[in-house]
């Protein structure tokens, strides 16, 4: 039996992990504060990774293979210290946001990164992933997978940037949804279930980018739509205007979910062609969005999110275009 530690498995995507883990037939652990319980036939093993004996424990094991979605250096680098002579394989979950080019269209993982973070520079995600990535390859070399997701939707993401757009179109029936300018945008995204599908399964090592093909916002936007049934009409607001009002990019409260930049051109149209070529699956966004509407619908289109518009920003920004 395949014997798999996850340091986390109690959140969005690691819970996912774990899961499929279980489902291969591994033997699972999960090392985490216990704010959350772990996937069921999994052990929880209750640790603060803060704490300097945070894997006495799991130290004592020999591992088949070791996940680690943390996007702090220390954490990283100590778990690498601590279970790395211990580990046969090592997959470490980065992300997108390592690249510091977000204006080049269709790079891949050799596209340059952000400078690792220094001492101090606690706050700086892109930094910190940058130098997680290069404790882990430095110390562990051809037994490290970093798999780099980009955009990853499903149902119950934390995040609520995808299923804001869902919940939109669920709220509004017959009236209108506000959309971001959607000539020569594009997103590219990928289901939670896809990816930790991938982590249990790859075989290759170094850089993935874990994404999903390059789409038109508007095609998605659309798809979105249709699973849910809105018949009213959809407007697209101006860069200048929305700006003007207050709407932020991307996500985070009173923004437009999925809409970046003129200037970011590259951000959502990375290749994920060594993804796919490793054996990465990227399932219909159709079958995505059928967890996420009926996601949504469960847990309240109007509920308080993370990312997005409340319908009351909404209606007052329609009816201020319409002035």
């Amino acid at each position: 039996m395949t014997d798999v530690l996850i340091l986390g498995g109690t959140g969005w995507l690691s819970g996912r992990i774990a899961a499929h883990a279980l489902g291969a037939g591994a033997s699972v652990t999960c090392l985490a504060r216990g704010g959350r319980p772990a996937p069921p036939g999994a052990t929880l093993v209750l640790a603060d990774r803060d704490d300097e004996d945070a894997y006495d424990v799991v130290s004592r094991t020999d591992w088949d293979h070791v996940v680690d979605v943390s996007s702090r250096v220390d954490h990283v680098s100590g778990a690498v210290r601590a279970l790395g002579d211990r580990a046969a394989r090592w997959t470490y979950i980065s992300s997108m946001s390592v690249y510091r080019d977000d204006e080049t269209v269709g790079t891949d993982e050799s596209a340059p990164r952000h400078p690792a973070a220094q001492a101090g520079e606690d706050d700086d995600y892109a930094r910190q992933k940058v130098a997680a990535e290069d404790a882990v390859q430095e110390s562990l070399g051809d037994r490290a997978l970093l798999v780099r997701p980009g955009l990853i939707v499903g149902d119950g993401d934390p995040s609520d940037r995808f299923g804001y757009w869902a919940a939109a179109f669920l709220r509004a029936l017959d009236e209108p949804v506000l959309l971001p300018p959607l000539d020569g945008r594009t997103a590219e995204v990928i289901d939670v279930e896809d990816v930790a599908a991938f982590v249990m399964s790859a075989t290759v090592t170094g850089a993935v980018n874990a994404i999903g093909d390059v789409r038109d916002l508007e095609d998605v936007l659309r798809t979105v739509r249709a699973s849910t049934g809105h018949t009213g009409p959809v407007i697209v607001g101006t860069e200048e205007r929305l700006v003007a009002e207050g709407v932020a990019y991307w996500a985070g409260p009173r923004s437009l979910p999925l809409w970046l930049p003129p200037d970011m051109s590259g951000f959502m149209t990375r290749s994920n062609a060594r993804y796919r070529r490793s054996g990465g699956r990227i399932r219909p966004l159709e079958e995505t969005l059928e967890r996420v509407v009926a996601d949504e619908r469960e847990r309240g289109v109007d509920r308080e999110r993370r990312a997005g518009l409340t319908r009351t920003e909404e209606r007052a920004l329609l009816d201020a275009f319409a002035r």
